[in-house]
């Protein structure tokens, strides 16, 4: 019954306010960023976008570990890809200025493709060395500029709720500009609608986002990419809840 009534409320209150606030907000950041500061509305609107659209569906946010976070200073961060629930909960509630790197086909998507463009936000175009290295590049600037950037290094959402492989790329970029790696483990984004589910209804579970300590490079190169990347790995996995604990291959990746 419980489940039912959460349905219907999607359905005629959910569902309604979460389009009418995504059109109004992406218009919003075009907007702005067209004739304003790209780095403020590409943000600030998009931030409490996901904050409202949490709120509307009554799903309850832990934030853990803030206090890891440093003012003024600029971070890569790296989460584990457990669902469409990501979005909101890092955009919510990460409580930084940051840029997605996100994948190219995501400026498809009507109303969001156009305000990410407009913000500014890094589409990863893998489409040949020319576009991958123009990738690279606009993530260098944004990072030169004292932002922080957010990557899921797996590469794809999880078909399981369990972690696949990270990519390297992420911590290349760390290394390169000597920046620090901020891991995020997500809980719950997987519960509320799994991948394999598409975009129907969703189902109600608490979400939480655990902020690890900073990982500070030691050294520069091959040596220090691949320790960052395994410790980052390591620490994300370790805040996963038990049942999603462990490797598991995400044939996607």
């Amino acid at each position: 019954m419980i489940t039912l009534l959460y349905r219907i409320y999607q359905l005629f209150i959910g569902v309604p306010v979460l389009v009418i606030i995504t059109i109004i907000t992406a218009l919003e950041v075009g907007i702005g960023s067209t004739i304003g500061d790209g780095h403020f509305w590409g943000y600030y609107p998009g931030r409490w976008w996901a904050r409202v659209i949490l709120k509307v569906l009554l799903i309850p946010v832990k934030v853990e570990g803030q206090e890891h976070l440093e003012k003024g200073q600029s971070y890569v961060f790296v989460g584990n890809h457990q669902g469409a629930f990501d979005i909101f909960l890092i955009y919510g509630y990460l409580g930084r200025n940051f840029k997605w790197m996100m994948k190219h086909q995501l400026r498809k998507i009507p109303f969001v493709g156009y305000a990410c463009e407009k913000s500014h936000q890094i589409m990863v175009d893998k489409r040949g060395p020319k576009k991958i290295q123009k990738t690279y590049e606009t993530a260098r600037e944004i990072l030169k500029e004292g932002y922080s950037v957010t990557v899921f290094p797996e590469g794809a959402r999880t078909f399981t709720g369990h972690m696949g492989k990270f990519k390297k790329g992420a911590f290349a970029l760390a290394d390169e500009l000597q920046l620090p790696v901020v891991p995020l483990t997500i809980n719950g984004s997987f519960d509320i609608l799994p991948r394999q589910r598409g975009f129907g209804f969703i189902d109600w579970h608490p979400l939480r986002l655990t902020i690890h300590q900073a990982i500070y490079p030691v050294g520069q190169g091959p040596d220090n990419v691949e320790a960052t990347m395994r410790q980052a790995y390591d620490s994300v996995m370790s805040a996963l809840t038990p049942e999603y604990q462990g490797y598991v291959e995400n044939p996607d990746q």
